[in-house]
């Protein structure tokens, strides 16, 4: 998969975990580090990437503002050792509806997955 790390989410140990998984990885920082959301998304959109973010205003952009988007994932109330570990088992469990261009928003107890502003919430229990 390539993902595109927002710089809220950037973290040194993400990024290696993916990359060294065999993702194709690029950093907002390594881009331009005052990039907007806009243009985050729009560059994921662009280049196919999963957009792994911490910030909540890119369900705007998508839900209301309703701006064409990849697979974003919202990464919440985790410390670094957490997302990565997250993240490891969203690619693993998750892999078709990352695919398929969902909005995922994982805390340390629940993955909540959103198909589109016409599509119902499908919420998962983390085992």
């Amino acid at each position: 998969m390539k993902f595109l790390l927002d710089v809220c989410a950037a973290s040194r140990r993400l990024h290696t975990q993916l990359a060294d998984a065999g993702h194709d990885v690029v950093s907002a920082v390594e881009i331009d580090p005052l990039a907007s959301d806009e243009s985050l998304l729009a560059l994921a959109t662009e280049q196919g990437r999963v957009l792994v973010t911490k910030d909540k205003d890119f369900g705007e952009l998508v839900f209301v503002r309703r701006l064409p988007h990849p697979c974003i994932i919202r990464l919440v109330d985790m410390d670094v050792l957490d997302e990565a570990a997250t993240m490891a088992d969203l690619v693993e469990r998750y892999a078709d509806h990352i695919e398929s261009g969902v909005l995922i928003v994982a805390t340390p107890n629940r993955v909540r997955i959103r198909r589109g502003p016409a599509n119902p919430t499908i919420q998962r229990r983390k085992s």
